[in-house]
């Protein structure tokens, strides 16, 4: 389970809302990565902004996205091993490398971009199925 705090799950939820719940609208504009965490920029694909001040910023452990890339085996594959000693093939998952180093080092940018997408959709499944925005921590604006 990813934590954010009030404050971003309710500038997600205004994106949700804004993109009629249809949250196969909601993009990654752009991303990046600083030391420890991952910054992700988001819009509406029918909405494009001009810039990155108008996109949401979701700032995100790097460990989450490494979560993902292990849950998701995107850093492995299904393959055979010899045992050392015993002389018999067996079938396991084989790492590539360890997940944040695959994905700076390894994936291709197709896979990279896959990546943080399901990361995003994580999120948004996470909130849309764990969370119900009820508008009670709002600011409000006259």
């Amino acid at each position: 389970m990813i934590k954010l705090s009030q404050k971003l799950k309710n500038q997600i939820w205004w994106l949700i809302i804004t993109v009629d719940y249809d949250y196969s609208r909601i993009t990654i504009a752009e991303h990046e990565i600083n030391g420890d965490t991952l910054t992700l920029w988001l819009e509406d694909k029918q909405d494009f902004k001009n810039s990155l001040d108008e996109c949401l910023q979701l700032d995100l452990p790097l460990k989450q996205l490494a979560k993902i890339i292990k849950a998701e085996n995107m850093n492995s594959y299904e393959g055979t091993k010899l045992h050392p000693t015993k002389s018999f093939a067996y079938r396991t998952r084989i790492e590539i490398n360890e997940a944040i180093k695959w994905y700076q080092e390894d994936a291709s940018l197709t896979e990279q971009q896959w990546a943080r997408e399901t990361l995003l959709k994580n999120i948004l499944t996470q909130l849309v199925e764990t969370e119900v925005y009820d508008g009670t921590n709002e600011e409000l604006f006259y």
